[in-house]
């Protein structure tokens, strides 16, 4: 009898995720630069998959070798080969993808060109161009034996290799650096003849018209072959406990270990010739292991997030108004409005305004005597900091946690670290051991004489950028009993040794795992009492075992509950008799799904929690995370009605099956409904009818 399997693997269903994404560069109802922008952020999100959840797997590897655990070892090499055999196939798809979208923009008159492509006007402009704004920038690294080509390397830059071809002597290699951090990736030429036609072509190309122009005078070549290459590296670092280093040092010193850390993938263009990859594979220690990827002429494809519309507004996303809500405009402060009763803000539908507001009116509010802030990643240019800084100078005391593990994000928050102890903030940087990851704000006032906390609980972070793309949650409540919660979740930070007990948050590591469990516990005695029983659950990524076992065992009972997942999601739904009752589909559109909520139906009162967790092994026992319930039953209602708007969602919703095979959600007889822009209409009425209801107030 064949073994039922109850898990699917994380990382082939991250790859399910980002399948999906590609499914948006392919929809054809999407606006042709949004579809290119799609390409983008999925090479991004398959950079972060290689540098981050390849390399682990590589390196179980290497531990189950060590450990003389050839049947682990086996496992994990089979995993190895279906997540190299899945990308092989899903990179046939992005090439495919690729050129129906170059082939469509020229049906606008959008023209990406490349070097072979050029006329001789073209060309003669962009000689100039490389001269005047291009060769500045570049110093080919000329390779011989003694050059460690894997130490002068950065995984986040886009190379070439050129073999310097020499008649009668041996062909010579040299590899340039694509310097997109100095001049534009995507160059517009200007028109020849009709001003219709828009040409654009990349930094890589102007490079390779030009190597003639680069070599002449130093190097002898009779011609030349140019392809490009990237090498993708293990993104872990290890944090040596040295006694005279403060934690600070230590991360600065782990960040270079990232600079040579090994490659786990090197991709490289599909018409590179054999002797050129071999060259490549050698001096770059390509093992065994390592994923050798064949494609299209472009590295470093991320950068087509950022690809211009040189043609009519429609071809891409209309803007979207951020509203500004009542709740907080019609209030000469936040406090006020926060004191009148709790708020709810979800971006980037409402305006991110209202929280650097919360922010930097407590920088110069003279009630104000302390700010907590926790931060984990930033916007290169933060307000946050900046009215931070304010308050201290405006004699204020500032406590901020910053995170310095953020990934990908840790050199940006210990320069911010450096700065704000400069300007003498407090800065607390955390727990070693455990990566925080909460989204809490506490600003404590006097009032009467009495100190009054108000607090921000989010599922988002403090980043004015990513609240523009990001769908997050964010409470603001003057609920004492939370707000003193909230603050004794710093003293766990800054005291981790103490005892802290919390009955209204969910706090990893300390509860959350149990609360939840709880929670699950009463929806299947709620069934055992013949009442209903519901979950609604919406995480980026639900693979903790134990939970999702809980979550069979509710189904079993007969707990009906519905999810959205956006990323990895190791439960399988629809196995009889196990998870009959569970239904998943994930949402993937213009804006990224990333709050976590869950609801609990608690016998028709439902039980409303938000939080920075996802439900995963690292967020329950190995961050610091912190889930809040929301009592306001008007808010409650908001989120109920969000969630069933998305569970109705027929153009963007796939359903998360026991293949993960990222079918659409069937329409059958319903209308179209795009949940995203349903939500922004959803909150849009609430305000009008705010608006309505205050005019009529004034009238009487």
């Amino acid at each position: 009898m064949q073994e039922i399997q109850l898990y699917y693997p994380k990382e082939l269903s991250w790859l399910s995720f980002n399948e999906r994404v590609l499914q948006e560069a392919a929809d054809k109802q999407n606006p042709i630069v949004e579809r290119m922008r799609f390409l983008g952020i999925y090479s991004n999100n398959m950079d972060e998959f290689y540098r981050v959840r390849v390399a682990e797997v590589r390196r179980q590897i290497t531990i189950h070798l060590n450990n003389e655990d050839e049947q682990k070892a086996d496992e994990t090499k089979l995993l190895l080969n279906k997540i190299q055999t899945r990308v092989l196939s899903m990179t046939k798809d992005f090439d495919r993808i690729f050129k129906e979208v170059v082939k469509r923009l020229s049906y606008y008159n959008i023209w990406l060109i490349n070097a072979n492509d050029v006329t001789e006007f073209q060309k003669t402009w962009l000689n100039n161009f490389f001269k005047n704004k291009v060769l500045r920038h570049i110093a080919p690294i000329l390779i011989d034996k003694k050059t460690d080509l894997v130490a002068r390397l950065q995984d986040s830059k886009t190379y070439l290799i050129v073999q310097i071809q020499r008649h009668g002597k041996a062909n010579r290699y040299a590899v340039i650096e694509v310097p997109t951090s100095n001049v534009p990736r995507f160059i517009q030429i200007p028109p020849e003849k009709s001003k219709k036609r828009k040409h654009i072509i990349l930094l890589d190309d102007i490079i390779k018209l030009n190597l003639e122009r680069l070599f002449r005078g130093f190097v002898n070549f009779d011609g030349f072959a140019c392809h490009s290459f990237k090498m993708t590296r293990d993104a872990e670092y290890e944090i040596h406990d040295e006694l005279d280093e403060s934690y600070l040092e230590q991360m600065s010193e782990s960040m270079k270990q990232r600079l040579i850390a090994e490659p786990v993938r090197f991709t490289y263009d599909a018409n590179m010739p054999e002797e050129m990859i071999n060259f490549l594979r050698k001096k770059l220690n390509i093992s065994s292991l390592d994923s050798l990827i064949a494609s299209g002429p472009h590295r470093n494809f991320r950068d087509f997030i950022a690809f211009p519309n040189v043609g009519r507004e429609y071809l891409e996303n209309p803007p979207l108004p951020a509203i500004h809500t009542q709740e907080f405009s019609d209030y000469d402060t936040v406090f006020q409005a926060i004191s009148e009763k709790d708020r709810l803000l979800y971006y980037p539908y409402h305006r991110f305004l209202h929280l650097t507001e919360f922010v930097r009116q407590a920088a110069i509010d003279p009630s104000v005597r302390h700010i907590r802030i926790n931060l984990y990643r930033l916007a290169s240019k933060s307000r946050i900091i900046n009215s931070l800084i304010d308050a201290v100078e405006n004699g204020k005391k500032v406590t901020v946690v910053m995170e310095l593990k953020a990934r990908f994000d840790e050199e940006a928050n210990i320069e911010w670290s450096k700065i704000m102890r400069e300007a003498s903030i407090k800065v607390l940087l955390g727990i070693p051991s455990l990566k925080i990851h909460s989204k809490l704000c506490i600003v404590t006032r006097e009032e009467k004489g009495q100190l009054v906390h108000y607090s921000h609980i989010g599922t988002g972070n403090f980043n004015e950028k990513t609240a523009k793309i990001y769908t997050d949650f964010s409470l603001f409540t003057r609920n004492q009993e939370i707000s003193q919660e909230a603050v004794s979740v710093f003293d766990l930070i800054q005291y981790p040794y103490k005892s802290f007990k919390f009955k209204h948050l969910q706090v990893s590591p300390l509860n959350s795992r149990t609360k939840i469990q709880s929670l699950i516990r009463q929806e299947i005695q709620h069934v055992n009492e013949g009442k209903k029983g519901r979950i609604y659950l919406k995480v980026n990524n639900l693979v903790d075992k134990e939970l999702i076992d809980d979550l069979y065992k509710a189904s079993q009972a007969g707990v009906k509950i519905k999810a959205i997942i956006r990323g990895m999601c190791s439960l399988i739904p629809g196995i009889k008799g196990i998870s009959d009752n569970i239904s998943i589909i994930s949402i993937v559109d213009r804006f990224l799904e990333h709050p976590r909520v869950a609801v609990f139906d608690n016998g028709g009162d439902p039980k409303v929690i938000i939080s920075s967790a996802d439900w995963m092994t690292r967020n329950m026992d190995n961050r610091i995370e912190v889930g809040c319930p929301i009592y306001d039953e008007d808010l409650k209602r908001r989120i109920i009605d969000i969630f069933d708007i998305q569970f109705k969602d027929t153009m963007k919703a796939r359903i998360i099956d026991q293949e993960q095979s990222n079918k659409y959600v069937p329409r059958g007889n319903r209308k179209k409904l795009r949940s995203q822009m349903e939500i922004y209409n959803y909150l849009k009425e609430l305000e009008d009818e705010a608006d309505t209801s205050d005019d009529e107030l004034h009238e009487v």
